[in-house]
């Protein structure tokens, strides 16, 4: 038996705040397919200016990379992809929808992909709650 390995990539973009998920899957990792997400994370908050941050994936600074005028990168420091509030989503979605099972072709992965995606899309307080933080109301103290 050969092991063949095929491949599919989600591209993620969180607002912790407010636990918006915006996903786009996409069968390769490159500036191009870059573009054609930040696009649509642009086209679907077009009212909103996005700063987006990023670790340090080659096609993430690639020279060529098209970056919508309603939004602007801000790129973590080398070595710190765990700083990064979507790689919360991404254990969440391994260990939910992924974890010890075995699918017998690429369109059962893709099935159940879309089916973690969308669940995860559709629950904002379940993401803000995986990628954000709570926030605790400071009240001064009174001073005489």
């Amino acid at each position: 038996m050969q092991v063949v390995r095929e491949y599919e990539y989600v591209y993620g973009a969180v607002s912790p705040r407010d636990g918006v998920l915006d996903t786009l899957v996409l069968p390769a990792v490159h500036a191009e397919a870059m573009g054609l997400f930040l696009t649509e994370v642009a086209q679907r908050h077009a009212d909103e200016f996005i700063l987006m941050v990023l670790d340090g994936a080659g096609w993430h600074k690639a020279k060529r990379l098209q970056i919508p005028n309603n939004m602007r990168l801000i790129p973590l420091p080398p070595w710190s992809p765990q700083l990064n509030p979507a790689e919360h989503l991404w254990d969440e979605l391994r260990e939910k929808w992924f974890a010890n099972r075995l699918w017998l072709s690429m369109d059962q992965v893709d099935e159940q992909l879309m089916i973690g995606l969308s669940t995860l899309e559709a629950d904002s307080q379940r993401v803000a709650s995986l990628t954000g933080f709570d926030w605790i109301t400071c009240v001064p103290l009174k001073t005489n």
